[in-house]
């Protein structure tokens, strides 16, 4: 077993636990693409309060790969992921497992799990409108429909429109509104752009500063690392140079994706992996998971990170299943080719 994890580059958190030993059946192996710093603070507490070792293989691309590849030989438990999409694809590949946990029903709102209990959300963020403070009024844009009027014309920037940030929002246009107007939408919108996609979110709020243009598209936690950002102090800039819209606050509400986690179909140790899906939808792991990248918390009626008060409050959130946008989310690509957006 240890040469398998070391062949597998699994990292063992340095957590201290209080029993003498640790036998093999007391561990949880995860795979993730969620970076250590997020998921390390909430592995020590689950190890500190259950004895169980967290074994973690972190990347930033090619695990579901690796899961396929592995099959039933994978001693994987558990997949962590910093967007609905790995996840809707895990299971679509038949590489997870469903989860039958009344604590995991309790906490995480419908929306944000899958109907077939084969993933499960853990943090929120918003896909935030960022409009420049200097050149766009308070109230001026409140929703995602107003993109595309003709009064933003060469005023708007966002990264790829194939991203997978913009591919869920495009998506719940579709489950909103119909292919069709999303399409129109779309048009609209890229009629708006003041240049090609481009870069990431923090690239947008940037060219916002710099009067590139007055709108942006962007998820909500990146405010909080450039506000926070001492070691880049001109991100701090950025992010005072704009004000935060939560789009659609008049009917159906800001759209909202997660981080998420799934049990993958051959786990070795299951009720470790569910053991330790449900530690991560407590309250004290819900706090400590969502400030640490200034995401809100999945579960309700949870405190949130002074930041995320003083700047963003309450604000309503679209309750659309994320398991339908995610199924939109080839027929959004297909839009996105069609109007050209990228080009």
């Amino acid at each position: 077993m240890q040469n398998t994890f070391k062949k597998l580059a699994f990292i063992a958190l340095p957590i201290t636990i209080a029993a003498t030993s640790v036998s093999a059946a007391d561990e949880v192996n995860i795979y993730s693409y969620r970076q250590q710093f997020l998921i390390q603070p909430m592995l020590e507490a689950f190890t500190a309060e259950t004895g169980i070792k967290a074994n973690v293989v972190f990347a930033k691309k090619g695990l579901i790969e690796r899961l396929e590849h592995e099959g039933k030989n994978s001693p994987a438990d558990l997949l962590l992921t910093s967007d609905i999409s790995p996840l809707y694809y895990a299971v679509a590949t038949g590489l997870t497992q469903a989860v039958d946990s009344d604590v995991l029903e309790q906490n995480i709102p419908e929306q944000f799990r899958d109907p077939k209990d084969q993933w499960f959300g853990l943090t929120t963020r918003a896909r935030l409108i960022y409009a420049s403070k200097d050149r766009v009024a308070q109230g001026e844009i409140t929703s995602y429909e107003e993109l595309a009027d003709p009064k933003w014309k060469g005023r708007i920037c966002t990264r790829s429109g194939k991203h997978s940030y913009n591919l869920t929002l495009i998506g719940s246009m579709i489950a909103q509104h119909g292919e069709a107007d999303t399409e129109q939408w779309l048009t609209g919108l890229k009629a708006n752009l003041a240049r090609k996609p481009q870069g990431n979110d923090r690239a947008q709020v940037k060219a916002v500063k710099e009067g590139v243009c007055d709108l942006a598209l962007g998820n909500s936690y990146y405010f909080g690392k450039m506000i926070t950002n001492e070691k880049q102090p001109e991100q701090k800039e950025w992010a005072n140079s704009v004000n935060l819209v939560f789009p659609n606050q008049q009917d159906r509400g800001t759209h909202m994706s997660i981080s998420g986690a799934a049990l993958t179909k051959y786990a070795p140790n299951k009720d470790n992996a569910i053991k330790l899906m449900e530690f991560l939808s407590k309250a004290q792991s819900q706090a400590m998971y969502a400030e640490a990248n200034f995401e809100f918390p999945v579960r309700p009626n949870t405190k949130r990170s002074a930041l995320i008060e003083q700047y963003m409050g309450e604000f309503k959130q679209d309750s659309v299943s994320l398991q339908k946008v995610a199924k939109l989310r080839v027929d959004a690509a297909k839009l996105v080719d069609k109007v050209g957006f990228d080009n």
